[in-house]
């Protein structure tokens, strides 16, 4: 059996959309895969519950009928980091939990994917981080990267560095057409020269980078003020607190963004309009805009989405929602699998779990059996 461990340099960088895409080519190729998330970081609650969202995600998409306890042993939550933190949870007994809810859900099967909770260094507090889940279910590592600079690298290899010679290798995702040729022509032969395998390089797509504003607008369980489209996408925020003037300045530097202002700002929100990159506008407090703003987004096009929270509150709140994307759904899983299956050495990255197992279990005739493949 073969397992594969999604880690990543940094939250949000597309582990989970990876995880279950590499296990439907897994499974496409026929082999039986399994799957298992140690941390819950992704918490929600369900059900008088708190439980990580991807798990609930793997499940369905991967028809398993593991129980979230196997796929979830640890919960990860701000409420256990400080018991952790004040010596009541036992980093023994926890490894041994993750290492037994593993073993029962890898039975019979030729491989499986283990995903990271939050970046590689998340669970050092008990001993597991996603090098430590590594050394404890003898997994090989896939490292995630985003790269948009140089300096991005060091990341990389210092990543590289901390997952020693489990390292299956790196792969660049959500590069940007900009940034495509530096790291082909530069970056990848840089980190092949360090011994640091490159597996592939994913473009960055719209639809998993940002949300639309129509879905922004339902997370938000926003009032739209406008009867504007709203399939354009948001990628990033930008918050009213500065003059007009100001604003209009920082405004047409940016694209792709949603201003979050209060609805009592309406020189602010005259100026938003202004700027070709501003989206939407999203007015907090409950605070209606004069007509004259409504009138003049509908005239522009731009959706106002109007909520009852406070600016601080829906900062946080959408990007949550950005960073979260659509990378927890079928279809998303859907787009990265096709994004890995031409970007990607999916071959490579898979290897032949069968074989593999077999070798790994002291087949006798597992060396015959990966000889015949490799011809």
């Amino acid at each position: 059996m073969k397992t594969i461990l999604v880690t990543a340099t940094e939250d949000s960088t597309g582990k989970t959309a990876v995880a279950l895409a590499l296990a439907k080519l897994a499974a496409e190729r026929g082999q039986s895969v399994g799957y298992m998330k140690p941390k819950g970081t992704r918490l929600q609650s369900n059900v008088g519950k708190t439980l990580d969202e991807d798990p609930m995600l793997a499940r369905e998409l991967l028809d398993l009928d593991a129980e979230m306890h196997e796929l979830e042993p640890v919960v990860y939550s701000p409420t256990f980091v400080e018991q952790a933190i004040r010596g009541r949870e036992d980093p023994d007994e926890l490894r041994e939990g993750v290492r037994e809810s593993f073993e029962a859900l890898a039975a019979d099967k030729d491989l499986m994917i283990v995903e990271g909770g939050g970046k590689l260094t998340t669970g050092g507090i008990v001993g597991l981080t996603d090098p430590e889940v590594a050394d404890l279910l003898d997994a090989e590592v896939l490292l995630l990267s985003e790269y948009g600079q140089a300096g991005d690298v060091d990341d990389v290899l210092a990543a590289a560095d901390d997952v020693g010679d489990r390292l299956l290798g790196v792969l660049f995702n959500a590069v940007p057409d900009a940034s495509f040729d530096d790291l082909d022509t530069e970056v990848v032969p840089f980190l092949e020269g360090r011994d640091v395998p490159v597996l592939g390089v994913v473009p960055r797509e719209q639809e998993l980078a940002g949300v639309t504003v129509a879905a922004l607008a339902e997370e938000l369980s926003a009032e739209r003020l406008t009867d504007a489209p709203a399939d354009a996408f948001v990628e990033r925020f930008l918050v009213g607190a500065m003059s007009g003037d100001s604003a209009l300045r920082h405004l047409r530097r940016t694209k792709d963004a949603a201003l979050i202002t209060g609805g009592d700002r309406p020189d602010l929100q005259r100026v938003a309009l202004e700027a070709p990159g501003v989206k939407c506008l999203i007015l907090t407090g409950g605070f209606r805009p004069p007509g004259a703003v409504v009138g003049k987004a509908e005239e522009k096009g731009v959706p106002i989405l109007l909520v009852q929270s406070d600016t601080l509150t829906t900062v946080e709140r959408a990007e949550d929602v950005v960073r979260s994307g659509r990378t927890r759904d079928a279809e998303t899983v859907e787009i990265m699998r096709d994004l890995l299956y031409d970007h990607a050495d999916v071959a490579g990255i898979l290897g032949d779990a069968e074989a593999d197992g077999a070798e790994r279990a002291g087949d006798p005739g597992s060396d015959e059996e990966t000889d015949a493949t490799d011809e």
